[in-house]
């Protein structure tokens, strides 16, 4: 009697045991089967030093101390934002800050420098950043002439990759896709790959396609177009529009402006194409993988758009920039999009929707002309904004 009640209590204890870890394996495939759900940090970053006004959030990039770097592009600073900066002060804020931004995790700016005469070589109108694993930062820019510049961490100038096209208006610049010794008009955007020494660069405001070169020496290594075309196959011609009732076509040639371009770590190349509403994936090599169109009832391009230098009309298409997830398998891809001020959230593995955050406003969590986004290895999204946004705002996730 007293064998069979110990072997029942044995299998009482058993099926509890059974039946928690099941209860836990499901609730761990629900959890993982929820779409990914953020909420805004509305006390982060803390308030710029010395008056400095915060611009322009054009692109962030977060390093490999969870530091983030920001520029605060301050071009189209206006005089109302700056009141402490006449002589005699018409207020008590604000004045031009540096355009070079670093955050600690908490939010404090412990690295800033940089400005239009800082450098002879500095961008005529900054676009992206880049810091490399010693902590260097990669500077570029979209106006006729501008090119990669590389400092220290606290600013000292390392470098100029050359490739400078000629210093004329910008209208006046012909396409060329296969000629590689410039970069006209400037760069839209760059990425490091240090394992193999290369800078792969996004040459897509007036041009239409991907280049490499060698990260030491400057030399020109491949490229391609669309769908990995050869840059032999790449026409010279504007783009066409087409019928904005309908969404972009799925056509072979990129179409501008090619906004960002970012590797995951299992070698994949993400192109931002907000000329079609559309993310290319390719090899490192340039072989097509797949693509995916965000929000493509949004119109991309046409009469209606202005193009980076209009000061008429604004831009218009969805994928101003991405990022990719930080958990081990990098599931997901977050879209910003400029026009419609949201986040898509993107299953990496075929390009499905998987969730959303955002809005047009102003509140904290909303946003207005969000143009940067980058993630933490904490899975925090920061994003930044433009035209009169002019903020950097973290998203902690909440599931």
């Amino acid at each position: 009697m007293r064998d069979t009640l110990r072997a029942l209590a044995v299998v009482a204890i058993t099926l509890a045991v059974g039946t928690a870890a099941l209860a836990g394996l499901v609730q761990a495939q629900q959890r993982a089967a929820a779409p990914p759900r953020y909420r805004v940090d509305p006390f982060w970053p803390k308030p710029l030093p010395n008056k400095w006004s915060m611009q322009q959030i054009v692109d962030i990039y977060v390093d490999r101390d969870d530091h983030v770097w920001a520029i605060n592009r301050r071009v189209d600073a206006r005089p109302d934002e700056l009141t402490a900066a006449t002589n005699p002060p018409r207020g008590e804020c604000c004045v031009l800050g540096p355009e070079v931004l670093e955050f600690d995790p908490d939010g404090n700016v412990v690295n800033a420098w940089g400005a239009p005469d800082y450098h002879p070589g500095w961008p005529g109108r900054l676009q992206t950043i880049a810091v490399d694993r010693d902590k260097n930062v990669y500077l570029s820019g979209t106006t006729p002439g501008d090119s990669i510049i590389k400092f220290s961490r606290d600013g000292k100038f390392l470098k100029d990759f050359g490739h400078r096209g000629p210093k004329i208006p910008a209208d006046q610049v012909k396409q060329d896709n296969q000629q590689t010794a410039v970069f006209p008009p400037g760069i839209g955007s760059f990425e490091l790959d240090e394992d193999a020494r290369e800078i792969f660069v996004a040459d897509g405001f007036l041009n239409k396609r991907i280049v490499v070169y060698d990260m030491d020496t400057g030399a020109f290594k491949r490229g391609w177009g669309g769908h990995g075309i050869p840059l032999s196959g790449i026409d010279n011609n504007p783009t066409p529009n087409y019928d904005i009732s309908g969404p972009p076509p799925d056509q072979m040639q990129f179409a501008p402006a090619l906004h960002c371009i970012h590797f995951s770590r299992d070698g994949m190349v993400y192109v931002c194409e907000r000329g079609s509403d559309r993310v290319q994936v390719f090899t490192k090599q340039g072989k097509f993988v797949r693509q995916w169109f965000v929000h493509p009832s949004t119109e991309a391009r046409g009469p209606n758009c202005g193009g980076p230098w209009s000061t008429t009309a604004p831009p218009c298409g969805t994928v101003y920039h991405l990022a990719i997830s930080s958990d081990p398998q990098q599931r997901y891809v977050f879209v910003a999009d400029g026009t419609n001020n949201m986040v898509w959230i993107y299953n990496r593995s075929d390009g499905t929707p998987a969730g959303s955050f955002g809005g047009n406003g102003r509140y904290a969590g909303q946003l207005h002309w969000i143009d940067a986004i980058a993630t933490d290895s904490k899975g925090n999204v920061y994003t930044g904004e433009v035209e009169d946004g002019k903020r950097i705002q973290k998203f902690l996730p909440v599931n």
